[in-house]
C-alpha cells in the first residue's frame, strides 16, 4: 500500500500538470491576431475560389482583401465573434460560413453523414448474413431419385480429383 505522502506527492503532481496545461492552452487567448486568424478560419472567401478566407491563395483578390480588413475592423470595434459571423451572413448570406451552423436545417448537414454510413453498414451486416445463412437439409424440398441420380453424375463427372473428371 502505498504511503499517504507518496499519494499526496502524485496528486500534487497531476494538479501541477493540469494547471501547466490550461495555461498553455490560454496564452494568446486574448490577442487580437489569434481571434483574427480564429475568425477568419470560420468565414469562406466570396470570390467563389471555395477556400477559407484566410487563405484565399488569389493574387489581388479583391474580395478577400475587403472582407478581412472587414473583420480587422470589427476585431478593432470590440465586437463579439457571434456579432462578427452574424454580420458577414447578414451581408453575404449563410454561404460565407466554413461550417453550417447547429441549429434548424442546417443540422441536417452536421447528422446526414453519421445517419447514411450507419445505414450502409447496417444493410452491409443484414445483405453479408443474408449470404452466409445455410440452408439447412429441412429447408430444402426432397426431390426426386433420379434428380439426386443426375446430381450425383454430374459432381463426379465434373470434380477434378475424381476419376473421369475433368483434369486441368
Amino acid at each position: 500500500m502505498p504511503s499517504p505522502s507518496r499519494f499526496t506527492f502524485w496528486i500534487k503532481s497531476a494538479q501541477a500538470l493540469a494547471l501547466a496545461v490550461a495555461i498553455c492552452f490560454s496564452l494568446g487567448a486574448s490577442e487580437p491576431n489569434s481571434r483574427f486568424v480564429t475568425l477568419n478560419h470560420r468565414l469562406m472567401c466570396t470570390c467563389g475560389c471555395a477556400e477559407i478566407l484566410g487563405e484565399c491563395n488569389h493574387v489581388g483578390c479583391q474580395n478577400s482583401t475587403a472582407e478581412l480588413e472587414e473583420l480587422r475592423a470589427g476585431i478593432a470595434a470590440g465586437q463579439s465573434d457571434q456579432e462578427i459571423l452574424d454580420g458577414f451572413v447578414g451581408k453575404y448570406g449563410a454561404v460565407v460560413l466554413a461550417a453550417p451552423t447547429t441549429r434548424g436545417f442546417d443540422l441536417v448537414a452536421w447528422v446526414a453523414p453519421f445517419a447514411v454510413f450507419t445505414a450502409a453498414l447496417l444493410g452491409t451486416i443484414l445483405l453479408v448474413r443474408r449470404w452466409t445463412s445455410k440452408s439447412t437439409p429441412a429447408d430444402e424440398p426432397a426431390l426426386d431419385p433420379a434428380t439426386e441420380a443426375l446430381r450425383a453424375r454430374i459432381r463426379r463427372e465434373t470434380d477434378p480429383g475424381s476419376e473421369g473428371g475433368y483434369s486441368i
